[in-house]
Parts: C-alpha cells; structure tokens; sequence
C-alpha cells in the first residue's frame, strides 16, 4: 500500500484533506461539555400534603406511589423523602441503558394509576414528575441593595416574572425557589368563630363558593330564535383579587337580617404562600433561584442560555435589585476545557522540540508534526460520528494521543534516514525499502495500542461511560495514525527529505549531541551485552520488579474521581431539634461574617438560605452557597477551595449552636451536591424507625473515633417533639360531632388549607386558611378551638381530644422500598475515599443483624470502577495477547512482548505513590497507557530482533544488534509522549486534579517503560526465545510495503 502513495503523493495528500477537512466541519457541530452524560437518568416526583407530618406524608403518598413504580424498564433503584413541611419527593434512578424520555413516560404513566389513591388533598394541589438531575447547575441571586425590597418581595417577582420563563429555557430541567411568592393569607381567629358559631370549615365553604369564576354563557347564542339581532358575552363572578375584596365575603346572614363577613372572624393579608424559607446575599435580602439540569443537557449551554435570559429580563427587575451567581459549576468547565486545549498545545510544542532535536532535519521534523493536524481533525470528526462531546475526557485522550500519534510517523522517518545515511539511497528508494521493514512493526504498534483500549469501551455503568470516551478517542487516533503512517508520511519523506552527504559528519550543537549519543549507544550495546552473560541475576531483579508491583498495587489507595478546586464551597448549617429560623439565621450569619472578614482575600460573596438544606428542610437547617474568586487570583496553595474548606471547618467548630460543615461539590454533576462518601443504611428486616436510629446512631459513634473518617454525618435531621392529639372517636359520637369537621378544623387550623386560586396582577396565586400565629403556638391552643355539632352547639376541643408528646422525625427516608437513612461523610486528611468506604464497611459488619447499608451516588460508582477494575486489565492484556499472536503466527514472541508490561506498570505505581495519587479512574486510564506503550518499545526491538536472526544471525548478536539500531527511535518516541504529558503531570489550575491524575502515572509508567525497559526487554526475550525454541515467522512477501501473509505481519515484531 506504501509504494502506491509513494508514486502518487498528491493522492496521498488529497485523503490528508479531505479528513482534515470532515473534522474541522465536525468541530463546529460538537457540543463542548466538562463531562459527557456520566450520570444516570433521574425522574423526580413530587408532592405536597399540606399540614401533614413525615409519617403520615410517607403512608399516605410516598409508599402508595414506590408501590406502584413496579414493571418499569431499566430502573436502577429508588429513593424517596417524606417531610414534616408535607413534602413528598420519590426519585427513580436508571442505568445508563435507559432513554430519558421514555422512562420519563413510563414513570408517568404508572403515576396516574395510582394517583387515585392519594388523599384529595394532595391531588388538588398537583403531583409533578420532572427529568431532571438532583443538584444544582447554578443558583441566580436576587439582591435588594438597598434593603427596602424583602426576601418575600424580591421571591414573588422571581417567581411571577422570570421562574416560568427559565423553566422553558431548552436544558433547564427543574428549578428550586429559595423563598416564598405571594398568597393570599387568611388568618382566623377561633374566639370570633366560636362567638359567631361557625368553624373553619364554614369560612373555607364560603370561600370557594364566592371566590369563582362563573361561565355565564352568551345572550343569542346557538341555536336562536329568528330574526335574533342580538349576540354578546354574559359575564358574571370572576376570582377575587385584594384583600379587601376577600374582606367582605359573607360567612353567614342572622334572622335580624345582619352579616358575619370574613373580616369579622379572621385577618387578611397578601403574604407568603411558604414561610420555610428566606435568603440573604452578604447579609441584604434577597431571593435564590437553583436551576437543576435536565437529564442529558449540556452544561454550558443551559448556564448561557440562562444567563442570557436573565440579561433581557434585567430591564424588568425592580429598581435597585442586582442579579448575582453565588453558585455557578459552569466557569469550572469553560476553564478546565480551556486548561486541557492549552495542555494540549503546549504537548505538541514540546514534541516538535523532541523530534527536532533527534532528527537536526527541519524538513524531517515537519514530517511528522504534520500528521498531527490529520490524525486530530480527523480524531474529531469520528468522534462527531459516534455522537460524543469536546469534554475533559475526549480532550485528555487527544493529549494522550499526541505522544502516541507521532510515534508511528517518527519511526518512518528516523528509519528513511537511516537507510538513506548507512546505504546512500535516494529519498524515494530509501523510503521504499524503509517501508518494507517496518511496516509490520506499525502495524504491531497499532494492533497493541488498540487492543489495549478496546475492551474498555464494553464495561457498563458511569463508569462504562467514562472508559468509553477515552477508548474511542485515543483508538480512532491510533488507527488514523497508521494509515498516516502507511499513506501520507511514506509521500511525504519520498518529496520533502533531502539526500545526505553520505558520511558527513554534523558539527555544532548537533555534532556534539550526535557523539554523545553515538558513546551512549555503543554504552548501552555494551550494557545489554553484560545484562545477558549474567541473565539469571537480572532475571531475579526483573522477578523482583514484578513482586513489587503486586506490592505496590496494594498499597496504592483507591478513590473514583481526584477532588478538584471549582471555585465554589456549599456549607451545611444543622441546629438541635426545635431550634427556631431565628437562631438559624444567626448561626448563618455567622458562616458569612467568617468568609467574608477571615477570607475576603479569596471569597466574592456568601448567599444565606434559611430552612433548606440538602439534608431536609425545617427551621433548624440551613446552608451557604460560597463564591470564591477566580482562579487568577488564587494560585497559592492556601488560596485553593479545599484549604478555604479546612480552615472553616476549624473556625465553625467555634459555633457552639450548630454543626457547620464546609463541602465541596462533586466531581462529576449528577451525583449529589457534595464530594465524600455517601451511602444509605437500610432497615431490611422492618425492626422500626427507632432501631433504625439506633443503629445509625452506633454506627456515627464509631465513625467518629475513626481516624480514617471525618465529618460522617446523616443528611437528614434529627427526631424531633411532636405533639400528638388524640381523638376520643366515641365521645365526639356522642356529642354529635361529624369526625370530619373535626379532621377539617385540625388540618386547616394548625397545617393550613389550599382554598382556591385568586387574580394577583395578572397572575392565578393561592389562598391559604390558617389559624392567626396567637393561636397555633402552645398545646393549649387547641382548647381554644370548637367544633359545630348536629344540635348547632360549639363544642371545644377539650370535651373530645388529649395530647400528649411524642419524638418523632420530621424527615423519614426510603431506599428501594426499605426505610433508610442516608448518611455521609469525607475521608481524612490523606486517607483515599477507596480506605475511607472500607472502614464504613467495616463498621456496618459490626451493626445488629437487619441492617445493611448500599453506597449511593459517586460512592457506588467508585465501587463499580473498583470491582471492574481487575477485569479490565486481565481483558486488556489478554485482548494484546492475542492480537499479537494472530500478526506474528507464534506464542512465544507475544509472550516476550507481555513480559515488558511489569516494567511500566511498576514506574507508574511508583511515581503516584510518590506523589501521592490514588487509583482512580484516570489513572486506570494512564495504567492501560503504560501497558501499551511499554508493549510497544518491546515489539520495536523485538521485530528488528528476529529480523536480524532471519539474515542469519544468532540469537545474541541478533538481539544485540536489534536493541543498538532501535534505540534511537525507541528514545525519541518515548521522550516525545514523555514530554507530551508532562504538562499534565505538572497542571495547576481549574482541572489540575485529574490531569495530575493522569499525566504523573502514565509519565512515571513511561520513564520506567524506557530507562528499565530498554535493558530487560532484550533480556526478556532472548531468554523466552531460549526457552520456546520454535521456528521464526516466514515471510511470504519480501517486496517494499508487503506485510507476510503466513504470520500476518510483515516483519515479526
């Protein structure tokens, strides 16, 4: 195939073209993202039982609606919350298997077979079911600058004015108002019922009925009279719309002919339709919008697309009002991808330097950097064919790929001036014969490279996700960097090089480099000679070698994903059961004054949220969404998010009235709302929700004596004083009391009632009944309260109802149908994720039997990556087995090439030790690098090994020979990937954590693969050679390019 783009360079050039061409057409169509859709689809249904408490929201809406989520395809598993505030939330997760669009049908429709089942209430006030990701992508603050607009003012513009708007922006999946719009509130007062014989329910009664809109048809309309000359619109009642107009609804008309209006029994006021939760922004009211992402957005062009939509509403907000981003995930991305493009020029800069310097030929040196626009435009427009992103993961394969792509094209060209130089041959003769040698060795590379990579694209879960983006990214490279090999460089060095004066000696900087290295091969021929009289005691070091990354392996810490710095910090704020909003928000103040006065040197602003949290919600919880400044200003070691974060969490422990805890975010969106560890522990057996929280409570005293754990925490709150009422059924009987009025006075009087809808400003809002706060606040309220009977009489509350008080927990948490609760935690400070689960688990073993636990989110996924883990490297070096053994007829030689996998492997293992890496997923990826590549330099001595034994040599001299002319080229391609990822290796900005990850194993496996390898590798196989004495692969073909049809490889490798 050489020889026909030999004689048609032009041909040659038109293919490098047009493939460069497709991908720079690709490019514009490829969507740019920090991460692929690593996370699994989510379908979140919500409810609102308004008045209920945690117990009965999960008997009444959460199990009915988990038992009926039954059939659906590809669910992975199911968590559910139910709240005191009478919040119902049930998320289904599904395996990446699943289309978005179509579990979200499935969930729907099972939703609506059991949807009547749900108390009425519940209907009346909506079951929604939204695909969206659990955290946030962003968080918009409103601010008054002036203070005189307050967080219920600014939360109703938010809310009537942009919510609707950026829930239709394309990528938004759901939104969380932090705050509270305006309804209308009706605030009664049970004297003046009692004193006019009417109770709640009458006042709601009267409400509906005269707070409607009434259809009152046309006058002529169809069918008419004849002759009707007459036809116009009747109109009647319509909704209400001030409080003054909800003032004189009439309750009810005395015999004297007087009225008893609404005024007269209760308040009425616009007020906030939640009152659970209020905001600040660097202590000014404010308003929060959270925008969550829909399942399979992108990232970047939901955050623009939202930006910009508040951009064109901005002339709409209130004056002095000011829109901020507390909380953005998204300059993270933009920076990390520009930090990883950046790598990747400086890798090809450094390349060029590298092949300049071994080659001293300009026109050489262009060769091959001129594959590099071909193989990477072309990279891109396979991966614009396979659907996927410009993310982290495919840019990190295109780095990877720089070293690897220009090997093939410098083993060409090193190879044509070599021949051209020992054999005074033309360029186009040289190239010719030059391709006839070593097209079976790139071949060999390529099969190697491939096969490496290849299985990882089968291996399911986020992770399979993961290992997919790298293996087709750095395959397609490979692949496409052969055929350069094979059809443009062979034109290329048959045009462009030049014919040396044969003899000629360099002089300068070069001449002095060229007997340096001409002394340190004649060294190295030397060593190796030496390393093969003495073979058994270099093969016990090699045995050693190999024990040692057994070792080392083991010793290696796990973790998923490195934490990374992405300019933004979330703290979680938990007081004591029954503590007030008061209390929380001074303890937040707290939080804010802290970053704002001891790390104002590295913090923009601190928005405050009263009464949520990602943990439940109540009075007593909070949290802090912190913006730090950019990462421009932050490059001391100090300055990064996770020392800000250490240095809180040893400031907060001086608030003594809560648990503060600062978190990071999660590596990857989509799992969770914070890094750390996060599992469920389950009541499997059904012991109750108080041996639940025994267990639990067990298991945090032992995590908390735990060296190897810090911050272990349930993300939930605490059991709380309940005061239950009980209802004597046959005293109210007996006083003729309807057991409904009484469940009706109770409901709406203390938990407050949704009534109707009324007009504000051209907006349909709610109308809540509830009690006046001077009734509601103490167990003797209740006997201020009365019921209407039969008779007409208004009996209390004290002639039919006890209380007594009770603990229970304001949030109750399910796990595929089990009760759970969540709980999570960090690893200590140089203790991996992977030793910090261990331990949990550990821990959990020593817990009564019934209670077992399940790793959620980025934890289970960890796991997952762990126990496919060995999987993946025994299929990955089986699958290079194999395919070497196909291209070179034999079993012996693959064998020989394999053995060299040790000596890379073990300079990675060394180097993350070294530095302090874990075994996470990027360095999996840099171990299966390394695995390919010290593969390689082994089939480049190996080929030219057998190759020499062909010509009639023996086993040692061919060896020797071999080792000495492929030293050059073995140094160079190793020196050129070497320094192609040293720029990750040294990374130290937005995204450094995974490129470090990355670049030190796969850098440290790389120095090993050719410092060690370059010695044992002959050593290797002269002695599986001497052992397997088989005979040599034959070659069927001897002309130019011809690879050998008997043992499928041109020259044996």
């Amino acid at each position: 195939m050489s020889r026909f783009f030999i004689d048609r360079p032009i041909f040659a050039w038109v293919i490098a073209i047009c493939v460069m061409l497709g991908g720079l057409l690709s490019i514009t169509t490829l969507s740019i993202s920090q991460y692929p859709q690593i996370a699994p689809t989510t379908v979140r249904i919500s409810a609102n039982y308004p008045g209920a408490d945690a117990e009965t929201v999960e008997n009444s809406v959460t199990k009915v609606v988990e038992q009926g989520m039954t059939g659906i395809d590809n669910l992975d598993y199911m968590t559910s919350t139910s709240q005191s505030t009478g919040a119902a939330s049930i998320s289904l997760t599904f395996t990446n298997k699943a289309d978005p669009d179509v579990a979200q049908m499935q969930v729907q429709n099972k939703l609506q077979l059991v949807e009547a089942q749900l108390p009425q209430s519940v209907q009346n006030t909506g079951l929604t079911v939204t695909k969206s990701t659990s955290n946030f992508l962003m968080v918009i603050g409103f601010v008054s600058t002036d203070g005189k607009l307050n967080s219920t003012d600014l939360a109703d513009y938010v809310n009537s004015t942009l919510n609707d708007t950026l829930k239709r922006v394309p990528g938004v999946g759901d939104t969380q108002l932090f705050g509270s719009g305006y309804a209308m509130r009706i605030w009664v007062d049970p004297d003046k019922l009692a004193k006019y014989s009417l109770m709640v329910g009458n006042v709601t009664a009267a409400i509906e009925a005269q707070n409607t809109q009434v259809a009152a048809g046309q006058l002529g309309s169809l069918p008419q009279r004849k002759g009707q000359q007459l036809n116009a619109t009747v109109t009647a009642k319509s909704r209400l719309q001030t409080p003054e107009q909800f003032e004189n609804i009439i309750l009810k008309s005395n015999a004297d002919g007087s009225l008893v209006r609404l005024n007269d029994v209760a308040t009425v006021e616009l007020g906030a339709e939640s009152y659970s939760s209020s905001s600040t922004y660097n202590g000014k009211p404010s308003a929060g919008l959270a925008i969550m992402l829909a399942s399979g957005a992108n990232a970047i062009d939901t955050a623009e697309s939202v930006r910009s939509t508040i951009e064109t509403l901005k002339q709409t907000l209130p004056a002095n009002v000011e829109v901020v981003y507390p909380y953005d995930t998204t300059p993270f991305v933009k920076l990390s991808i520009e930090e990883v493009v950046r790598t990747l020029l400086e890798a090809i800069a450094l390349v060029f330097i590298v092949m300049f310097v071994f080659l001293q030929n300009f026109r050489a040196t262009l060769i091959p950097t001129l594959a590099v626009p071909v193989v990477l435009l072309g990279t891109f427009g396979i991966l614009s064919f396979f659907g996927y992103s410009i993310n982290t993961l495919t840019m990190f394969g295109m780095v990877l790929a720089i070293g690897l792509l220009v090997d093939d094209a410098i083993v060409v060209v090193e190879n044509v001036e070599r021949v051209m130089e020992e054999e005074d041959l033309s360029p186009t003769q040289a190239t010719i014969k030059s391709m006839g040698e070593i097209t079976g060795a790139l071949i060999g590379i390529a099969t190697v490279l491939s096969a490496v990579f290849v299985p990882m694209a089968f291996f399911s879960g986020s992770v399979g996700v993961i290992y997919r983006q790298f293996s087709v990214t750095i395959v397609s490279a490979m692949l496409l960097s052969v055929l350069v090999a094979l059809i443009l460089t062979p034109a290329l060095c048959a045009t462009i090089l030049k014919r040396p004066n044969h003899g000629a000696k360099r002089k300068g900087v070069f001449g002095i480099f060229n007997r340096a290295f001409e002394r340190g091969t004649n060294g190295y021929q030397s060593g190796v000679g030496g390393i093969l009289k003495r073979r058994a005691l270099f093969l016990v070091a090699f045995v050693l070698i190999a024990v040692g990354v057994g070792f080392m392996f083991n010793r290696l810490a796990s973790s998923f994903l490195p934490d990374e710095d992405q300019g933004i910090l979330i703290t979680s704020v938990q007081l004591p059961v029954g503590a007030t909003a008061d209390r929380t928000a001074k303890a937040l103040q707290q939080v804010t004054d802290h970053y704002l006065n001891d790390e104002k040197d590295y913090v923009t602003g601190v928005m405050g949220v009263v009464g949520f949290g990602f943990g439940g919600q109540g009075q007593n919880v909070g949290i802090a969404f912190v913006k730090l400044k950019d990462f421009e200003e932050r490059k001391t070691p100090q300055s990064k998010a996770q020392a800000i974060a250490g240095r809180a969490m040893k400031a907060f422990q001086g608030i003594k009235d809560a648990n503060v805890f600062a978190l990071s975010p999660p590596a990857i969106p989509g799992f969770g709302n914070n890094s750390g560890f996060d599992f469920y522990l389950k009541d499997t057996n059904g012991a109750g929700h108080q041996k639940l929280i025994e267990a639990r409570n067990q298991l945090l005293a032992a995590a908390g004596k735990s060296s190897k754990l810090v911050g272990t925490r349930p993300n939930g709150q605490e059991d709380t004083p309940q005061y239950s009422v009980d209802i004597d059924e046959e005293r109210a009987s007996a006083l003729n009391l309807d057991l409904s009025d009484i469940d009706t006075t109770l409901s709406t009087a203390w938990g407050g009632n949704y009534v109707n809808d009324f007009i504000d400003r051209g907006r349909v809002k709610k109308v809540y009944v509830q009690a006046d706060k001077d009734f509601r606040m103490q167990p003797e309220d209740f006997d201020r309260w009365y019921v209407k009977n039969s008779d007409g009489n208004m009996v209390p509350f004290s002639a039919f109802a006890s209380g007594h008080w009770k603990f229970g927990s304001p949030r109750l948490e399910r796990y595929n149908g089990s009760s759970a609760v969540e709980i999570q935690g960090s690893a200590a400070t140089g203790v991996s994720s992977g030793d910090a689960m261990n331990e949990i688990d550990a821990i959990v073993s020593q817990l009564p039997q019934g209670f077992t636990h399940e790793w959620t989110g980025l934890s289970a996924q960890e796991r997952l990556s762990g126990s496919q883990a060995t999987q993946l490297y025994a299929i990955s070096i089986l699958v290079v087995f194999l395919a070497l053994a196909a291209l070179y007829e034999s079993w012996s030689i693959p064998f020989a090439v394999m053995l060299s996998v040790p000596i890379g492997v073990f300079g990675a293992l060394l180097a993350a030790l070294v530095f302090g890496q874990t075994n996470d997923v990027y360095f999996k990826v840099g171990l299966l690098t390394t695995i390919g590549l010290a593969a390689k330099n082994a089939i480049l001595i190996v080929e030219f090994a057998i190759e020499q034994q062909k010509q009639g040599k023996d086993l040692v001299a061919a060896t020797l020979e071999a080792s000495r002319q492929r030293l050059r080229p073995i140094l160079m391609t190793s020196l050129a990937f070497i320094l192609g990822v040293l720029p990750l290796a040294i990374a130290n900005g937005a995204g450094s954590g995974s490129q470090n990850s990355i670049g030190i194993g796969v850098m440290g496996g790389m120095i090993a693969a050719t410092v060690l390898g370059i010695f044992l590798i002959p050593l290797l196989f002269v002695a599986v050679r001497g052992i397997f004495k088989g005979k040599l692969p034959q070659e069927e073909h001897q002309a130019g390019d011809a690879p050998a049809q008997d043992s499928g490889h041109a020259d044996p490798a």
